[in-house]
C-alpha cells in the first residue's frame, strides 16, 4: 500500500493517456487500466509514500504554495524494472524544484519517502504499461511512438492511495 502525491492533467490530456491504455490492452498488454483494482488515473508522481498520516501529509501539502496549472511535455519512453513502461518528459529546473519542495514537506511529517522519490533519485513519469514482458516491449514502444511527442495540462493534483484508488483533491497545485 502507498500514498502517492499525484500531478493530474484535464480532460484532453486524460482521454489520450486512457486511449494509450486501451490500445495497449488491445494489444495484450498490461495497463494501469487493468492494474489492481483498476481505478487508476494517469498522472504524474511527485513522491510515494510507504508510510504516512493522512492528515499531517495534506496539511503538509496544502500548506505549499500553489504554483498554478502548467504544460509538461513527453518525448521519450522509460523502461523500469519488473516490465514498468512509461512516458518521460525531460526534467526542468522548475519541474524538480516543485518535486522536491513535495518531498521535503511530507517527509518532515515522518513519512517514510519511497526511495525511487527522494530527493535526487526522481525519475518523473507516467505509467502506460504495467509488468510488461520481455516479447511485448516492442508493441508498447510502436504504441507510444504513435502519440509522442504529447504536451499535457497538468490541472491539479491529489494525493492517491495506490491500493484502492481513493484520491484525496489537493487545494494546491505545488
Amino acid at each position: 500500500m502507498a500514498l502517492g502525491v499525484c500531478l493530474l492533467f484535464d480532460r484532453r490530456s486524460e482521454r489520450a493517456l486512457r486511449a494509450l491504455w486501451s490500445g495497449l490492452e488491445e494489444r495484450g498488454v498490461a495497463t494501469p487500466a487493468s492494474h489492481t483494482h483498476g481505478r487508476h488515473h494517469p498522472h504524474l508522481s511527485y513522491v510515494v509514500l510507504l508510510e504516512w498520516h493522512l492528515d499531517a501529509v495534506q496539511d503538509a501539502v496544502a500548506a505549499l504554495p500553489d504554483g498554478g496549472p502548467f504544460e509538461l511535455s513527453f518525448d521519450a519512453v522509460g523502461v523500469f524494472r519488473r516490465g514498468r513502461v512509461a512516458l518521460v518528459p525531460p526534467l526542468s529546473a522548475r519541474l524538480l524544484a516543485r518535486q522536491q519542495a513535495v518531498v521535503r514537506a511530507v517527509g518532515g511529517t515522518g513519512a517514510r519517502v519511497h526511495r525511487h522519490y527522494a530527493v535526487d533519485h526522481w525519475v518523473p513519469h507516467a505509467s502506460v504499461a504495467t509488468r510488461s514482458a520481455m516479447r511485448q516491449l516492442p508493441a508498447v514502444a510502436e504504441s507510444v511512438y504513435e502519440i509522442l511527442p504529447l504536451t499535457v495540462s497538468v490541472t491539479s493534483a491529489a494525493l492517491i492511495d495506490s491500493a484502492t484508488g481513493r484520491t484525496w483533491p489537493l487545494p494546491v497545485l505545488p
